[in-house]
Formats: C-alpha cells, sequence, structure tokens
C-alpha cells in the first residue's frame, strides 16, 4: 500500500536555527532575494522578520513578495478577494521605507487571480495594480496535485493547467505586461511545459526548481525522481520564455527531514544536498534564466537565511563574476522587472 504522508508548514525555530553560526561568504556581492512571502500564522512573518533576515549579514539589496493566501478578503466579488494581500504587503514596504531599510523590501509583488475565473481576472489585475503602486509583477496560481500524500495546498483539479477557463486566464497577463510563476510537482512538468509553449509571449518562472518529490509513492526513490526531473526539465529547457528558481528544496515535499535533526545543517552540508538539483538546472537552463531564491519564511523551518545564501554562494563557487551576477541578483532584476 502507498505510503500516505501529511506536509504542512512548521514554524521556524530561532533558538535551534541559532545553533549554527556562520561567516558571511562573499558578503559584498549583490543578491535579490525573488522568492519570499509574509504572513500573521504559524508565528508572524512580517516586517521585523524579514528585516531581521535580510539584514543578517549578506547583501540584499531588494526582495519580491510572491503569494501565500495572507489575508484575502473574507467578503465581496470573489475574483477580487487577494488583491486585499497585495494591500497588506504593501503596508510592509512603507513600513520598510519609514524604517529607512537599505533593502527594498517587496520591490516586485508576484499575487494570485484565480485563473479558473478565465477572463474575469482581468478586473483583479487592475485592482492588484492599483494598489501596488508600481510594484506588481505577476500572478502566481498554485497548480501542484498529488494524490499519494496530504498538503496544506488548495484542492485543484489535476489538469486544471490544461482547461479552457485556466488559459483564458492566463491569456490576460502577456498583455497586462505580468508574468506567471508556476508551483507545481516534477511530474507535472511536462503539463507546463505544454503550457509555456502556447503562451510564449508570457514570461514564466518555474518556483522551487520544479518540486522534485521525496514523499508519499515517491519517498525513498530518489534516484528515479531525479531521472524522471530531469528529462522533463530538458524539454521544458527548450523553452525561451520559462526561467526557473533555485531553491525551495529545503521543505518536506523532497523528503527533507532537517527540521527533525538535532543540529540545523551548516552550509557545506546543504550545498552538497543541493547540489544536483541546481547544477542541472543551471546546466540546462543556463544562468541567465536561473535565479537563487530563499523561499522564507516555508524553509526556515529547516536552517537560517544567512546559512542558506552561504550553501548557495558555495554553490557558484565555481562560477564566473557573470554568472555569478546573473544567479543572484541579474536574472531576477529582468524577470521581475525591478
Amino acid at each position: 500500500m502507498t505510503k500516505r504522508d501529511r506536509i504542512a508548514i512548521e514554524p521556524p525555530r530561532p533558538d535551534w536555527l541559532a545553533r549554527v553560526e556562520e561567516e558571511i561568504l562573499e558578503p559584498e556581492l549583490p543578491i535579490i532575494d525573488p522568492h519570499h512571502h509574509l504572513w500573521d500564522r504559524l508565528g508572524t512573518y512580517l516586517t521585523d522578520e524579514i528585516a531581521a533576515d535580510v539584514g543578517s549579514g549578506h547583501n540584499v539589496v531588494a526582495t519580491v513578495f510572491v503569494q501565500c493566501r495572507y489575508g484575502h478578503a473574507e467578503d465581496g466579488p470573489e475574483v477580487l478577494r487577494p488583491v486585499r494581500e497585495t494591500g497588506l504587503v504593501m503596508d510592509v514596504v512603507r513600513e520598510g521605507q519609514a524604517r529607512g531599510l537599505e533593502t527594498d523590501l517587496c520591490a516586485g509583488i508576484v499575487g494570485f487571480a484565480d485563473l479558473m475565473q478565465g477572463a474575469a481576472v482581468a478586473e483583479a489585475l487592475v485592482a492588484h495594480e492599483e494598489l501596488a503602486e508600481g510594484r506588481f509583477r505577476g500572478i502566481r496560481h498554485i497548480t501542484a496535485d498529488e494524490p499519494s500524500f496530504d498538503t496544506f495546498l488548495p484542492k485543484v483539479a489535476p489538469d486544471a493547467m490544461q482547461t479552457e477557463a485556466f488559459r483564458a486566464g492566463l491569456a490576460c497577463l502577456a498583455p497586462a505586461g505580468l508574468s506567471y510563476d508556476a508551483w507545481l510537482y516534477h511530474p507535472q512538468i511536462p503539463q507546463f511545459t505544454d503550457l509555456a509553449r502556447a503562451f510564449p509571449d508570457t514570461t514564466m518562472i518555474l518556483d522551487h526548481v520544479g518540486g522534485p518529490l521525496g514523499l508519499g509513492a515517491y519517498r525513498g526513490r530518489r534516484d528515479e525522481v531525479f531521472a524522471a526531473w530531469k528529462a522533463s526539465m530538458a524539454e521544458l529547457a527548450t523553452c525561451p520564455n520559462v526561467n526557473v528558481k533555485l531553491g525551495g528544496i529545503g521543505m518536506d515535499i523532497t523528503g527533507s527531514t532537517w527540521s527533525e535533526q538535532e543540529m540545523p545543517p551548516g552550509s557545506e552540508t546543504l550545498a552538497e544536498d543541493f547540489r544536483p538539483w541546481v547544477e542541472t538546472t543551471i546546466e540546462l537552463f543556463g544562468p541567465d534564466r536561473c535565479m537563487f531564491e530563499s523561499n522564507f519564511p516555508v524553509d526556515k523551518a529547516s536552517y537560517s537565511y544567512p546559512v542558506l545564501w552561504n550553501a548557495f554562494k558555495r554553490l557558484a563557487s565555481g562560477a564566473s563574476a557573470e554568472e555569478k551576477r546573473l544567479l543572484f541578483h541579474d536574472t531576477a532584476k529582468r524577470v521581475y522587472r525591478l
């Protein structure tokens, strides 16, 4: 019988994370963190918390907020309810500015609009833009679906990306100058490849190296998963409109157990664990279509912000100066038009 698992976001444990401290590698290297969240559930992660992380030693010059169902409205037209999240993110932007933070928090905002509502999402896009004061950059509609384990993520139709309604909604993005972030699991990458080919003029971003699974039916099958994931990623890489975020590998969907250990991992350990996924993705897509991401505070259950970025710098240690600029800063700047 297939083993079923339950994945859930765990709150960070600051005392546990503090057990591992490291000297910051290449502290002057400019970084844009293109993927983090904000929320007040499972512990607060708002201005104080993101400011502490981006100010912990690395040269994080800007960040990109990505939707996480934070503070959606509970009434009003359904298509407009997610817009409230953008307003709450802008509160954090203004608070960061008032404090004089060196990091431009949420320089880009990726919100949510229910693409399954088709062309009706155009109204929501306008509302997001009006609240974001020039910072709104795109939409993420999570399509992650896998029946062999349970998840906190919203339920979606397994073929959502292939439906007429979803594609009618997605068709509204490019004319509005907006990108599409995809969060899915590795068996769904072929569906995403088909979507990217159907919308070649839409800038698309695959989150978390495509969600390689290590739970449920995929537990203990890392070599098989890697082979299938690599084949799908190679095909996806033929789509020039697709970019990939390098991160999210500490989530429990990958089979990660860092959060269960007595000590948090150091950057050398993380770099070796991440290496197959990160190096393969860079080889397939090139550094001009790849960007390191924190995925905080989700990944903060497994490691600290300074340790994570040290791990990324170890992975990029053999790259040229230009390649490092792309991976840590310039690709995110181009993709999110910062």
